[in-house]
């Protein structure tokens, strides 16, 4: 991809990409196409899935406050389920 492609474009040249309506249903039909259960998965809890794999993998909150776009710490913490405590000493243990 370079600079403002999209990585899945619109059908309609005034739509430059898909919209989160559209990503749903394509979520919903993969989904179901594998035999799952369309209701215990979609694109808000795949996102919330990948940075919590993201984040036991490498107890980098600051990394994941990044990938979610929070401005806060807190609002990452409280995200993830991390204990506070937890996570400031995970947080301060890695050097920015």
């Amino acid at each position: 991809m370079v600079g403002s492609e999209h990585l899945w474009p619109g059908r309609f040249p005034e739509r430059l990409h898909i919209s989160t309506r559209q990503y749903a249903r394509l979520v919903r039909n993969w989904v179901k196409s594998i035999g799952l259960d369309p209701t215990s998965y979609g694109t808000h809890s795949m996102r919330r899935t990948k940075v919590a794999h993201i984040y036991r993998k490498t107890g980098n909150l600051r990394a994941v406050q990044l990938l979610l776009g929070h401005t806060k710490m807190d609002s990452t913490v409280r995200y993830l389920g991390v204990e506070l405590d937890d996570a400031l000493a995970i947080s301060e243990s890695v050097e920015i």
